[in-house]
C-alpha cells in the first residue's frame, strides 16, 4: 500500500530555515560591508566562511542522520543557528560577528543535512523540494522588501536568521526517529550509483560559485554600477525572488514530464546568459531584466538537481553530500565574485562565469539524462506475520539471491481428488 501524498510540513520547515542564508547573501555581504570596518572583499569574505562552515556540517553528517536522530540532530542545528547569528546579530565587534558567522553557518549545514535526508526518502522528492524552494524563496522575498525600511546596520539579516530558526523549533516534534520509512529496506551498505554521484558532486561546486559569484555582488552592482538606492535594489529581488515563487510552482507542475536532462541543461545554458546581463546592467531596466530572469530559473533548476540527487540514493547520501558540495561553491561565491570584480570589473566578471557555466552544464546533464533511465535501487518488502516452527529457518541460494525457507505449523489436508472435495474424512 503506498503511502499518503501528504505534505511533510516539518522538512519543508527545516529546508526553508537551512537554505535561508544563502538566499540573503547579498544583503548579508552589503550590511557587513556598510555596517562595520571592513572592506568589499572582507566581508564576502566572511560571507564564504559562514557557508564553508555550513558545507563542512553537511558533509559530516551526511550519512549520520538515520543514526543520531533527526529530531536531535535537527534542534540541535536550529540551536546553533540561534545561537551564532543571534550573537553576531548583537555585536559589533568584528571577532564576535565572524565566530557567530560560522557557528550559525554550522547550525544551517546541520538542518539542511536533516532536511536532505527526509526528501530523499519521500515517494516525490521533487515535490517536496519545489514546496520548500517556494517556502524560502517567498520568506527571502519579505526580508528584501523588510529590511531596508528598519534601519541601517549589519545586525538586520542576521537577526532574521537566527529568528527563523527559533520560529522552526516546535516543529522538530512532529519528526520521526527514522527518516527513512520502515516499508522500505535498501538492498546495499554502499552508496548505490558511485559514478554518476561523483561526477554530480564534483561539478556542483562550480555549478554554485558561478551562481553565488553573481549573487554575493548583486547589491554592489545595482548600488555602485547601476546607481540604484537600496530600497530600490531591495524592491528588484524582492520582485526577482517573487518570479522564483513562479518558476518553483512551474517545476512542480512539470514535474517529471520533461525528465532532469533538458530542465538541468538548457536552464543552466540560460543561467548564464542571464548572469552576463545582469552583471553588464548600467540602469534599472537591465539590472532588473537580469535578476528577475536568473531568479526565475535558478530555482528551477536547482529543485531538478536536487531531486537527481536524492533518486540516486533513497537513504538521502548523495542529496546530502551534492548539496554540501554545493554550498562550496556557494561558500566560495562572494569572495569570487569580489575579487574578479575588483579585477576585472562586473562585466568581464559575467562573461567568464557564464562561459564555466556553459562547460558545466554538459556532466550535469549526462548524469541527468542517464539516471533518468534506471529505477531507484529499493527493495520493498510487506511486512507479513507468519508463526515460526521451533526448528531454525536456513538459506537456500536460489539465482544468485538469499531466499529465506521458513518452516510454517500446518495441519495436514489430504490432497484433492478429481471432482471430490477436500476433507480430512476424505
Amino acid at each position: 500500500m503506498s503511502a499518503p501524498r501528504t505534505l511533510p510540513r516539518p522538512l519543508v520547515a527545516l529546508f526553508t530555515a537551512g537554505y535561508l542564508a544563502p538566499y540573503l547573501l547579498p544583503t548579508t555581504v552589503g550590511r557587513l560591508d556598510g555596517g562595520l570596518p571592513l572592506t568589499a572583499t572582507q566581508a564576502g569574505a566572511i560571507g564564504s566562511a559562514l557557508l564553508l562552515s555550513s558545507a563542512t556540517a553537511g558533509f559530516l553528517l551526511a550519512s549520520r542522520v538515520d543514526r543520531i536522530g533527526p529530531r536531535a540532530l535537527a534542534r540541535a542545528g536550529l540551536a546553533l543557528a540561534a545561537l551564532g547569528y543571534g550573537g553576531a546579530a548583537l555585536t559589533g565587534a568584528v571577532p564576535a560577528v565572524v565566530a557567530g558567522a560560522v557557528v550559525g553557518g554550522l547550525g544551517s549545514g546541520t538542518v539542511t543535512a536533516v532536511a536532505a535526508s527526509g526528501i530523499a526518502a519521500q515517494q516525490d522528492p521533487h515535490r517536496v523540494t519545489t514546496r520548500g524552494l517556494l517556502g524560502v524563496s517567498a520568506l527571502a522575498g519579505a526580508l528584501y522588501l523588510t529590511i531596508p525600511h528598519l534601519g541601517p546596520g549589519h545586525g538586520l539579516p542576521l537577526a532574521a536568521l537566527a529568528l527563523t530558526a527559533l520560529a522552526v523549533w516546535p516543529l522538530t516534534g512532529r519528526l520521526t526517529g527514522r527518516t527513512a520509512p520502515a516499508r522500505t529496506t535498501v538492498v546495499h551498505g554502499r552508496l548505490p550509483h558511485p559514478r554518476a554521484g561523483l561526477l554530480l558532486a564534483a561539478a556542483m561546486p562550480f555549478w554554485s560559485l558561478a551562481q553565488n559569484s553573481l549573487w554575493g555582488v548583486s547589491g554592489r552592482i545595482g548600488l555602485d554600477q547601476a546607481r540604484l538606492s537600496e530600497v530600490t535594489v531591495g524592491a528588484v529581488f524582492a520582485v526577482a525572488l517573487g518570479a522564483g515563487l513562479v518558476g518553483v510552482i512551474g517545476a512542480g507542475v512539470l514535474g517529471q514530464r520533461l525528465g532532469r536532462g533538458v530542465p538541468i541543461g538548457a536552464g543552466t545554458a540560460l543561467i548564464a546568459g542571464c548572469i552576463a546581463l545582469s552583471a553588464s546592467a548600467r540602469d534599472l531596466p537591465a539590472f532588473a531584466a537580469g535578476e528577475i530572469s536568473w531568479n526565475l530559473l535558478y530555482p528551477v533548476v536547482l529543485s531538478y538537481v536536487i531531486g537527481l540527487a536524492a533518486s540516486l540514493d533513497p537513504r538521502g547520501r548523495w542529496a546530502v553530500l551534492v548539496g554540501s558540495a554545493s554550498s562550496l561553491g556557494t561558500a566560495a561565491g562572494p569572495l569570487t565574485g569580489s575579487v574578479l570584480a575588483a579585477g576585472a570589473g562586473f562585466p568581464v566578471m559575467g562573461r567568464v562565469l557564464g562561459v564555466g557555466l556553459l562547460l558545466i552544464a554538459v556532466p550535469m546533464t549526462v548524469v541527468a539524462l542517464r539516471a533518468g533511465r534506471r529505477p531507484r535501487t529499493v527493495l520493498e518488502i510487506p511486512v507479513v506475520e507468519i508463526p515460526l516452527a521451533e526448528r531454525p529457518a536456513r538459506d537456500v541460494p536460489v539465482a544468485g539471491l538469499p531466499v529465506v525457507e521458513v518452516p510454517v505449523e500446518t495441519p495436514v489436508v489430504p490432497a484433492q481428488r478429481a471432482y471430490d472435495t477436500a476433507s480430512p474424512n476424505s
